[in-house]
């Protein structure tokens, strides 16, 4: 057998692996397979480069293909696809024809957008946001577009609308929920969605029928109506590219995520795999969920390819934090909504408080509403801030409570920075854990609402 180690997917996960492993065995040799023409680059990024933020597509770029094909000795493949894979024989097809052998494999192939079959189509009017290439594609037909649809109210799919309302383009955003935002509680994304409605269109409650191909427009047919658009933006989430491995008989979740250990070794010896292709271990569920965001598939990049190359390394774990820009709006989050605690049987309720982002006579100031979910027994599950101003970085703090398995009370005991530029004297995480104590100090007080 070929002592080689075969990387398939060259994102943040694959090149993440391959970099590590260089470092951790300057000698193993080392291939990655990336399908597309781009590797190494920031897909968070593309919302701001579509904007026009980003001024163009090379500053999403990480690292040239020439750092890894010659200073860091990695034989990286573009245009090339895993087709076939013998896990038994330790080989791989590909797409030009080459039966590669290989010692070890990490499978960083990521996610793909979903598209329902009523809106499958090679029509260059109707995309997905996924990649630099479809980035670069699109953001070459704005000036043509005076009118577009962006199907889902999720955080892609706001963040596209966002980035479509600064070009200029009149924008409806549609989605067969009646909500924005629904890993939210309802009490935030009402707040998101008033945001959203001063900048576009919001089509709320209706979902997506077919799309009719017209010379001068797609139409939308939802469920009562119609819309007429030059260009649509798929934007329904992802779900993890894993058949290549799933079809070998490797152990997933429902979503078809590989399940890995904490050293990202999957099911079957010599095969690891990392970012958004596997489930990640959530520590406030104690449980594998399926949370595709940017820094975990860096950090499990990393540890897949320090152990795929000899080294030990393990991952921690996710808490599901994430802030994304909504217009003028910060929106941020970490661990359960309080629908998502009750749905998973923990005994939860939330507590709100609105409190100043900066000390309130100081320039700027700016309301931000923080909810903050907690077990009767007081251990805190997550949190939901948004506001103008101070929302995004804030969330950090929960996010560390949450990955030491903090309770209400610590998280009022912190000691956290003070100036009248940046905070008031009690912060406003403090407010709302002092307001968490106080409502779990009485006994017959009714401290959240399901859906809210």
């Amino acid at each position: 057998m070929t002592e080689r180690l075969l990387v398939i997917g060259g994102g943040a996960a694959g090149m993440s692996a391959a970099s590590a492993a260089r470092r951790t065995d300057p000698d193993l040799p080392i291939t990655v397979l990336e399908s597309g023409p781009y590797s190494s680059y920031g897909v968070c990024g593309i919302p701001y480069y579509l904007a026009g933020v980003v001024a163009n597509a090379a500053s999403l770029i990480a690292h040239p293909p020439s750092e890894f094909i010659e200073r860091r000795r990695i034989d990286l493949r573009h245009g090339v696809e895993a087709v076939a894979l013998d896990l038994d024989q330790r080989t791989l097809q590909t797409s030009d024809g080459e039966t590669l052998d290989f010692s070890t494999l990490v499978y960083a192939a990521g996610a793909e957008p979903i598209v329902p079959p009523t809106a499958r189509t090679r029509d260059p009017r109707v995309v997905t946001v996924r990649s630099l290439a479809d980035a670069m594609v699109l953001r070459a037909r704005l000036p043509e577009v005076a009118r577009a649809v962006v199907v889902g109210a999720g955080y892609v799919g706001l963040e596209v609308a966002d980035s479509l309302a600064q070009r200029g383009v009149s924008t409806t955003v549609v989605d067969r929920l009646p909500r924005v935002m629904p890993t939210l509680d309802e009490v935030i994304a009402e707040r998101v969605e008033a945001e959203v409605r001063k900048h576009v269109e919001l089509d709320l409650g209706s979902g997506l029928r077919a799309l009719q191909l017209r010379t001068d427009a797609v139409v939308v047919e939802l469920d009562d109506h119609e819309l007429a658009a030059d260009l649509v933006v798929l934007a329904l989430g992802v779900r993890p590219r894993t058949g290549l491995l799933a079809d070998a008989g490797l152990a997933t979740t429902q979503e078809g995520a590989l399940l890995v250990n904490a050293r990202m070794q999957t099911s079957h010896a010599g095969v690891l795999a990392a970012g958004d292709s596997v489930a990640h271990h959530h520590r406030v569920l104690d449980a594998p969920a399926y949370v595709p965001l940017g820094p975990a598939a860096n950090k499990t990049g990393r540890v897949a390819g320090t152990v795929a190359a000899g080294g030990d390394a393990t991952f921690a774990g996710v808490v599901g934090t994430a802030v994304v820009k909504v217009f003028d709006l910060e929106v941020a989050h970490t661990g359960l909504s309080l629908e998502q605690a009750m749905a998973a049987g923990l005994d939860a309720v939330a507590t709100d408080v609105t409190a100043m982002s900066r000390a309130k006579y100081y320039p700027d100031s700016a309301a931000l509403h923080v909810r903050l979910v907690h077990e009767r027994s007081r251990r805190v599950l997550g949190a939901q801030i948004v506001g103008t101003d101070g929302a995004a970085k804030r969330i950090d703090v929960v996010a560390a409570a949450l990955h030491f398995g903090s309770f209400i009370d610590d998280l009022a005991g912190f000691d956290l920075a003070y100036a009248p530029p940046f905070s008031p004297v009690y912060d406003p995480i403090t407010q709302v854990a002092q307001a968490a104590q106080r409502e779990a100090n009485r006994p017959s007080a009714v401290l959240g609402r399901v859906g809210r």
